[in-house]
């Protein structure tokens, strides 16, 4: 048998790890992707399911139901049973300052009430249902002379559905 014999290497120095080109990306990209992110706020709306008038509680207080039916041709407004106005579409677009007056109306006719309830066709955009809900919960008084405009408060408790 023949012996070996012990290697006379020199114990080597590892080398060490080079990170320079990584930290060089991060300091390019860590920017980059700050400048470029999306910073957008979440805003929650809460909805409530329509109720049927012989769920209400009071029983002797006189009930008006608002609803906004959102159709293909316009905008219907009823009180649950029947439909008390309609407001039809302008150059082929929703009157959206026509329904936010006879919201007014509305609201000075019965300015306890707090509810409404939004219905709309199965073909209407998202887009106008949101506008359409902007308009139920709140309007803009424009302001006299130099004096910003106001927001006034409609109907905050909003309930959506199919349009029947």
């Amino acid at each position: 048998m023949a012996r070996r014999k012990p290697s006379r290497r020199r114990m080597q120095e590892v080398p060490g790890l080079d990170i320079t080109s990584f930290l060089n990306l991060m300091v390019v990209l860590i920017p980059f992707l700050l400048i470029s992110a999306v910073f957008s706020r979440v805003t929650i709306l809460e909805l409530s399911v329509p109720t049927s008038a012989a769920e209400s509680s009071a029983v002797d207080a006189p009930q008006i139901t608002i609803e906004v039916i959102v159709r293909e041709n316009g905008f219907e407004l009823g009180n649950g049973t029947t439909i008390q106005a309609a407001i039809p579409k302008k150059d082929g677009k929703y009157d959206l300052k026509g329904l936010s007056a006879l919201l007014m109306n509305i609201k000075n006719s019965y300015p306890d009430r707090e509810e409404a309830t939004v219905l709309l066709e199965p073909d209407i955009e998202y887009n106008y249902l949101v506008q359409v809900m902007d308009i139920v919960r709140g309007a803009e008084i424009p302001g006299k002379g130099d004096d910003p405009p106001q927001k006034r408060i409609l109907f905050p408790t909003i309930s959506i559905g199919d349009a029947p």
